[in-house]
């Protein structure tokens, strides 16, 4: 059978944040204990599923005979379903889920960059833009946090759409668009974000766009990114795990 050499990099990503040895299996999850996991906050369950299986860390040695029997009980595609995982295990929080849509060079679909300008990240007029949207927005698309330059548009001097991305272990560039709400549906985050993937697939970076708006979703598929998996985080209640 052939390896997909885009699922087989994303996968590689997921299993060194896992901060455990774990693989994905053949099908199915694969459930180990890590204190360490970049894939959850601390103390919590993650669960990355990409094609047709999973991994899962949970934070301590006990609970991996629970997870294991209850993630064994759904299929792949429910496993990153709240609802279906709260049904087999005590959950009393969650983060997520969010899909996971990748990008390299033969995927990527060419859009027009000749209207982006380079800022740094620090840039007062983009410093500006996030305290102009609401506080949610700006803390969801993580624009904030980014280590690449940013590609923003403007009208007039104001800015109204930005992107980037934040170098990730495993050589990824993990991309945080934001377009300002009077101004979405016009095509500005497509632009920005194509700016944003180019620069790192120039660098050799993996492109990755995790998102849960559908409409975000739509502009990752526009600009040739795969959805292969999702990403979820539980909390599981420590009374009725026993």
């Amino acid at each position: 059978m052939d390896v997909d050499p885009l699922l087989a990099r994303a996968r590689q990503v997921w299993t060194g944040l896992a901060g455990s040895p774990i693989r994905f299996p053949a099908r199915q999850v694969a459930v180990a204990a890590s204190a360490n996991s970049s894939m959850c906050p601390p103390g919590w369950v993650g669960v990355v599923a990409l094609g047709d299986a999973a991994i899962c860390t949970v934070p301590t040695d006990d609970l991996v005979g629970l997870v294991t029997r209850a993630c064994r009980t759904l299929p792949v595609d429910a496993l990153t379903d709240p609802d279906r995982l709260s049904a087999v295990l005590p959950v009393a929080e969650v983060l997520g889920p969010a899909a996971l849509a990748y990008c390299d060079d033969h995927r990527y679909r060419p859009h027009r960059l000749q209207a982006t300008e380079q800022l740094p990240v620090h840039h007062p007029d983009l410093v500006d833009f996030l305290a102009s949207v609401p506080a949610e927005d700006a803390a969801e698309c993580g624009l904030v946090e980014i280590t690449s330059a940013a590609y923003v548009l403007r009208a007039g001097t104001a800015i109204v759409a930005a992107a980037g991305y934040r170098h990730w272990p495993g050589r990824v560039a993990h991309l945080s668009v934001l377009t300002a709400p009077r101004r979405r549906g016009r095509g500005f985050a497509r632009t920005v974000a194509a700016a944003a993937t180019v620069d790192g697939l120039a660098k050799g970076l993996l492109p990755q766009w995790r998102a849960r708006p559908a409409a975000s979703r739509r502009v990752a598929r526009a600009l040739g990114f795969r959805e292969l998996g999702a990403q979820l985080s539980v909390r599981v209640d420590g009374r009725d795990a026993r």
